[in-house]
């Protein structure tokens, strides 16, 4: 699943019906994946996820597809929740660069895609 995803938008905690952040796998989940070996569902967390750091309640994505009953849900330690909150704030960071790249990319290249006549378009 990719952080830009029009699904992160909609879904929700089954629990509390809040917001989910998305969990992207880590390395050794990828690399455990790309080995063959199942590194979308990890014990230790690692594999691709969504976490409700609210309920500190993790929940596993599958194949990709989330997992989002209820009894899906692990609950997380103290520990474990002030790791897992450290990956959202990396992942939030890596999508808001690419973000930034990919409009400074837009404006650098000349091509000015808006509609003649809107704020901001040249002619």
């Amino acid at each position: 699943m990719k952080p830009d995803d029009p699904l992160l938008r909609i879904l929700a905690c089954p629990l509390d019906k809040g917001p989910l952040h998305l969990l992207p796998a880590t390395a050794t989940a990828t690399a455990a994946a790309a080995a063959g070996k199942n590194g979308t569902a990890t014990v230790d967390g690692a594999g691709e996820a969504l976490y409700n750091p609210r309920l500190r309640r993790r929940y596993p994505i599958i194949d990709g597809i989330p997992q989002l009953l209820p009894s899906s849900g692990e609950q997380v330690s103290d520990e474990e929740h002030e790791t897992l909150l450290a990956r959202v704030s990396e992942a939030h960071m890596t999508a808001g660069n690419m973000a930034e790249e990919h409009v400074a990319e837009d404006h650098t290249s000349g091509n000015d895609t808006r509609r003649p006549g809107t704020p901001g378009a040249t002619t």
